[in-house]
């Protein structure tokens, strides 16, 4: 157990900081949908990828917090949607989706894998944290939802936006469930990822659990590459798994947030955008072209990436968005 786990002084202080974020970033959200928010703490375990991709390492415990957002009163059970954020951590389009899900009656759960590691943001630096550190974290906070008395265990759907649409794809990896999957056994009923990085070829990546998956990128994408993405699930359908991609022509990284209706250049962010990634037998990632394991000062890692609106894409997804959480957490049917 972590020392903030241990220290209830430590917790009430990550709670509190948590909460006072909340409260300034979402009061249209919390004024006009939400009946009850709970910042709850969230048992997790900070790995490298190599320690992720082992699995005979358990990693370093840590406490990080989540934000579970209630659009109805009352003691019925409701579908939920866990939410994974991008490099720049939690943003107004996170918020934008939260409006979204809670208008159709279903919960949401916001991770926040970032605070409680001590890392504010790994724009400059991807290097701080291993890219697949937010899924074991997705797979906590599905353990947590599964228990709790408000959520329906078997209606809960995963999504995560550029760094975190990396483990939104991949969480339904059979492999990556059978070493650090939910514990009760039953995983998420469907995954959406937007934008995320697909030049990671990971062992046995094509061996999906054949739940629901939807993928969105944009053609001019400098950030991420679509098409390692559409190469990558050119592969999966070819293996008969269930899983949409929809790509709109011209539209750039964070094509769906509002904030970047004037284009932004991160001058100093990393993008792997030019480099392929293997994983070894060892789990660890090589770097294709220097045959060595992968570090953020190899020569393929880049710079400068672009953030920027596109209205029309942004609105077609999120109508396609709508229709895929709708039929996947079969909204307006009775419960089971």
């Amino acid at each position: 157990m972590s020392l903030l786990a241990r220290s209830g002084a430590g917790l009430r202080r990550l709670c509190l900081v948590t909460t006072l974020s909340v409260a300034a970033a979402f009061p249209t959200l919390i004024a006009a949908q939400v009946v009850r928010t709970e910042v709850l703490p969230l048992q997790s375990v900070t790995l490298t990828d190599e320690q992720f991709l082992g699995g005979h390492d358990p990693g370093k415990p840590v406490t990080v917090a989540g934000v579970l957002s209630l659009p109805k009163a009352g003691s019925d059970r409701l579908p939920a949607i866990v939410i994974l954020h991008p490099s720049g951590g939690i943003n107004s389009g996170i918020t934008d989706w939260q409006q979204e899900f809670l208008a159709m009656g279903v919960a949401t759960f916001v991770v926040d894998s970032f605070a409680g590691r001590g890392v504010v943001n790994t724009l400059n630096d991807q290097g701080q944290l291993g890219r697949l550190v937010q899924l074991e974290d997705a797979y906590r906070a599905l353990d947590l939802l599964q228990k709790h008395p408000r959520i329906d265990p078997e209606r809960v759907i995963l999504m995560g936006e550029s760094r975190g649409g990396q483990p939104a794809l991949y969480a339904d990896l059979k492999r990556f469930q059978q070493l650090h999957g939910s514990s009760s056994g039953k995983g998420f009923v469907g995954y959406i990822a937007f934008y995320p990085n697909c030049n990671t070829t990971y062992r046995a990546d094509d061996d999906f659990d054949d739940k629901p998956v939807l993928v969105f990128h944009g053609t001019a994408d400098d950030y991420a590459p679509v098409a390692s993405c559409r190469a990558y699930v050119e592969r999966l359908r070819a293996k008969g798994k269930d899983i949409k991609f929809i790509e709109y022509s011209g539209a750039q990284h964070m094509f769906d947030w509002k904030a970047a209706a004037k284009p932004i250049v991160l001058a100093k962010a990393q993008t792997i955008r030019s480099c392929q990634l293997t994983e070894a037998q060892n789990g660890q990632i090589m770097d294709a072209a220097t045959g060595r394991p992968f570090t953020y000062s190899d020569p393929c890692v880049e710079y400068g990436p672009t953030l920027a609106y596109d209205e029309k894409a942004a609105i077609n997804a999120r109508k396609t968005v709508r229709e895929f959480v709708m039929g996947t957490l079969k909204l307006g049917e009775p419960a089971p």
